[in-house]
């Protein structure tokens, strides 16, 4: 499979935050269109079905990441 580079997960994963932060979810289509942009392209580039697994891969792909913490994972 190939790997994003981290900086470009990195970039994502920040995107996506501050929209959800901003609930652009509720807010204008455009907004909307952008967050589900940025959610498809997190999970094509981590190989995951969903936006929560794929913000938890991404964050493991970053530099300094803990791969043994699995702590944000549910059972």
């Amino acid at each position: 499979m190939l790997m994003a580079h981290p900086a470009v997960l990195k970039d994502l994963i920040e995107q996506y935050e501050t929209l959800r932060i901003l609930h652009a979810e509720d807010g204008s289509s455009e907004a909307r269109q952008r967050m589900d942009d940025i959610a498809y392209t997190l999970c094509v580039s981590t190989g995951t079905k969903d936006i929560d697994a794929a913000l938890i891969a991404a964050r493991h792909q970053l530099p300094g990441a803990r791969v043994e913490d699995d702590s944000l994972l549910t059972a």
